[in-house]
């Protein structure tokens, strides 16, 4: 076999293959086995008729035909494997000659890896935010700490905002009942935001028994994007008693004895919080600097692949019903070409990331260990309520295994870059990244999920 690579752009070739027929030989022997076991010709068993009893039966063509269909996929990778391109994506494939007896030639269009010039991480630099835990940060941690053991107490009094209600909901578009709209005794925390808009409003300032009115645009369901005329019926009312924030409750809630040593551990839980963004922060500003700083051409086909599964994500919550869309981000104040331009802005940037992050891994040499590939699997699975068997399963069944492995290895790429660049603070100070992301055999921890995030789609 003899193959040839034109490059067509940075980011496109055009692999041109001929085969002489000689080394079509055992797919000839299949394409006769395949062919026999399907015609039916007297005198002879399915799969042992002659070749050239079936060729006189059903003509050459068909042979020809089921050769060149099996033998081009396998002659494609023989070409590219010999090739120093890296492809992308499914190649458009024209078959440009059949000599039959002589040589089968065709050509393979493809996306590629473009050449990608990388800076001196060394002199990448960025400035995160100051690690910062305030009183009354601490303050709203231990308060919340107090609503887990607070208790709810019926009250005689028009409702307000954080109490906790019973209410009875139905509502109607144009004048027909939404069946699933409908519910009797759901408990509500008001302000919690976790109902329909303008529910809260309604509630606040009514008393026990009181019916409201009001209207408001569903967001799921049939109707979702449309006005409803949503009733509330307030039940009841009650409100949460906070436990004092002493010793008695130090001892209650924690491991401490006095509420000096459960604050001291909330701000200092609170620190390591805020350090762990602080770390986050920097690898995302790493990430942009890299961006700004390295030209990759950026292959088309890529590009719309990415956009079509964007769109297709964002579509799919609305059964794909354009019109329902568009009308949810009219809803939200975005029109549609608003949300085409930022698809596109995010899908260049998405494939910009992975081209990148792909070839800092290889001229670092990153590899991906089975613990850390494990490590991955886990959180996924976590992600999506699965057991890890039933996310490999998954995986395995839509291909993603590959895409998962990928993911790491930019995840730790990127992190790599980040540990040679400068990182200072936003009061100058230079951050020691060893303190901020543990020890570099170690990064693959806690933190290397998300950073595998940043390294795919925004």
């Amino acid at each position: 076999m003899k193959s040839t690579v034109e490059h067509l752009s940075p980011t496109r070739v055009r692999i041109n293959v001929e085969v002489p027929f000689d080394e079509l030989k055992p797919n000839f022997d299949r394409a006769y086995k395949t062919l026999a076991q399907q015609v039916r010709i007297p005198g002879f068993r399915p799969g042992k008729v002659p070749a050239r009893v079936l060729e006189a039966r059903i003509g050459r063509g068909p042979v020809l035909d089921e050769v060149v269909n099996e033998a081009i996929p396998a002659k494609y990778l023989e070409a590219v494997n010999s090739s120093e391109v890296r492809t992308l994506g499914r190649p458009d494939i024209e078959v440009t000659k059949i000599e039959d007896g002589a040589e089968l030639a065709f050509t393979a269009e493809v996306d590629v890896r473009p050449e990608i010039t990388v800076p001196a991480f060394g002199e990448l630099s960025v400035s995160v935010d100051d690690v910062e835990v305030t009183d009354e940060e601490v303050t709203e941690q231990l308060d919340a700490l107090r609503a887990r053991f607070g208790t709810l107490t019926g009250v005689d009094r028009p409702a307000q905002q954080g109490d906790f209600v019973s209410i009875d909901l139905s509502a109607t578009v144009d004048g027909e009942e939404v069946e699933d709209a409908r519910t009797s005794g759901l408990s509500y925390e008001i302000g919690s935001g976790q109902l329909v808009e303008g529910i809260d409003d309604a509630l606040v300032g009514a008393g026990e028994g009181e019916t409201k009115t009001f209207t408001t645009k569903l967001v799921a369901g049939e109707h979702a994007g449309k006005d409803a005329e949503v009733t509330v019926k307030l039940n009841s009312v009650k409100e949460r008693q906070l436990p004092e924030a002493d010793d008695e409750f130090a001892q209650l809630a924690s491991e401490f004895d006095t509420i000096e040593e459960l604050t001291a551990d909330l701000r200092e839980r609170l620190g390591r919080v805020k350090r762990m963004q602080q770390g986050m922060q920097a690898r995302d500003k790493v990430l942009d600097a890299l961006l700004e700083t390295v030209e990759v051409p950026l292959p088309e086909k890529i590009v719309e692949a990415e956009i079509e599964a964007r769109q297709h994500d964002a579509v799919h919550p609305f059964d794909h019903d354009e019109k329902r869309f568009e009308e949810w981000l009219e809803q939200e104040g975005r029109t549609r070409e608003e949300f085409d331009a930022e698809t596109r802005a995010n899908a260049e940037k998405a494939v910009k990331t992975q081209l990148l992050l792909d070839t800092i891994a290889d001229a670092e040499d990153v590899s991906v260990s089975d613990d850390e590939f494990t490590q991955r699997v886990m959180y996924q699975a976590q992600r999506f309520g699965l057991s890890p068997d039933q996310f490999i399963q998954q995986a395995q069944q839509a291909g993603q295994l590959g895409a998962l492995y990928a993911d790491v290895r930019r995840s730790k790429a990127l992190f790599s870059v980040v540990r040679q660049a400068t990182v200072k603070d936003a009061s100058g100070n230079t951050l020691d990244l060893d303190e901020l992301f543990g020890p570099q055999e170690a990064e693959q921890g806690e933190a290397a999920p998300e950073a595998a995030e940043a390294a795919k789609a925004e």
